[in-house]
């Protein structure tokens, strides 16, 4: 097949999109396939003009005010238009598309390309965290017009399937996200690395992820004094001078990326995770795929994710006391920690990404062909989940 990749973010940005990206690009190239990635330029001007046997078409972009590293392609439909029709590929797979994917799914319905968008990002429910609500009518409608648009729409959650059926989103369809179980491995726990963050022997609670508003990093000050245990926080972004002062005990790594995330992972104790608007949460796949029992909000991609009383505990969103208390439970109880970190370990293992791409390629010939997708409505609430809607086993 042809098939052109539209990234609303891409590298040198390393995110979830991202990854996804660079993970469905490794399955193509060993497939064969022609693929072009239209993605925003980068700060410096400079970036490789194949990534993964990929072409990489760069737009003119600017940064996001704020946000200097995250930039935002200029120009109008026609331009990605053009682009399109000079590559003439099968299908566009639109990668968490907002700006630069708008455009293009118009451009692709122009030309009679069929496309599948994947939904990534709760981008509208940022603005409320970012200080602007009145932009949250006007962002969804902006995702209910591309995903209207599209071919069809894949999500990673049942929150989010839920979340755009009852939107009123036709043709959307489950895709979830792998994850890599040799880089992500209890094996990978380095007792050298956690006498260097916890030099007491302190059990280590971690999170993983970018240190931006919608993450609700904050929120990990109410485990300020847990007995035995030290905080450390992996990642970087916009907010980091402001966490480094709110949690003044955590230890704060940076950016971590290949080897040194899956050692500091598989390291941890105990991973949280307390944002709200994560549609899947990478994170918490990689933390169980390491051997680690999770806290989360129980939100969004979370709800499908950890198993409460198995896997890790969900708590409702907003309610710090309780997140508070299931970290107590399980860093007062090695036990406890131990069985809940074996049974999220072996509850990713067929998550691989080899699967979950072959399954993206089933979409592509499928909306290539023209088959169409089952009408489902969305899922009545309770019927996946406990009845304060926080997953499996919540009444335990």
């Amino acid at each position: 097949m042809r098939i052109a990749i539209v990234a609303e973010s891409f590298l040198p940005l390393m995110n979830g999109v991202t990854h996804s990206i660079l993970r469905v690009l490794e399955h193509l190239e060993d497939r064969g396939d022609d693929v072009l990635v239209i993605a925003p330029s980068t700060l410096d001007g400079e970036s490789p003009d194949r990534v993964k046997g990929a072409e990489i078409h760069r737009l003119p972009a600017v940064p996001l005010a704020g946000y200097t590293n995250v930039r935002v392609a200029m120009g109008g439909v026609y331009r990605v238009k053009r682009i399109l029709a000079d590559y003439a590929p099968d299908v566009v797979h639109l990668a968490s598309p907002f700006v630069l994917g708008w455009r293009a799914a118009q451009a692709a319905h122009q030309l009679g390309i069929p496309t599948v968008a994947i939904y990534q990002t709760e981008v509208p429910s940022y603005a409320a965290r970012y200080g602007v609500p009145f932009l949250e009518n006007w962002a969804w409608n902006r995702v209910d017009n591309i995903h209207l648009l599209a071919t069809r729409t894949l999500v990673p959650s049942t929150f989010a399937l839920n979340q755009l059926r009852g939107r009123g989103i036709p043709r959307v369809e489950m895709w979830r996200r792998g994850v890599d179980t040799a880089r992500f491995s209890p094996e990978k726990r380095d007792d050298g690395w956690r006498a260097a963050v916890a030099p007491g022997g302190e059990r280590i609670i971690g999170y993983v992820g970018r240190l931006a508003v919608e993450k609700q990093v904050e929120d990990l000050a109410a485990l300020a004094g847990v007995p035995n245990t030290k905080l450390v926080i992996v990642g970087d972004g916009p907010q980091r001078a402001a966490l480094e002062e709110a949690l003044p005990a955590a230890v704060f790594t940076g950016f971590l990326g290949g080897g040194e995330l899956a050692r500091a992972v598989a390291s941890f104790d105990l991973f949280v995770h307390p944002g709200e608007f994560e549609t899947f949460c990478q994170t918490i796949q990689e933390a169980m795929a390491s051997g680690v029992p999770v806290v989360a909000t129980g939100r969004g991609g979370p709800l499908d994710l950890v198993e409460n009383s198995r896997t890790g505990w969900l708590y409702e969103p907003g309610d710090l006391s309780g997140m508070r208390a299931r970290v107590l439970d399980l860093m007062g109880d090695d036990a406890k920690r131990r069985a809940f970190a074996a049974a999220a370990h072996s509850s990713v293992q067929d998550r691989t990404w080899p699967a979950l791409c072959s399954e993206l390629v089933r979409h592509y010939h499928s909306v290539i062909s023209g088959e169409p997708v089952v009408a489902l409505g969305p899922r009545p609430p309770g019927s996946l989940a406990g009845p304060a809607g926080l997953g499996r086993g919540w009444e335990q």
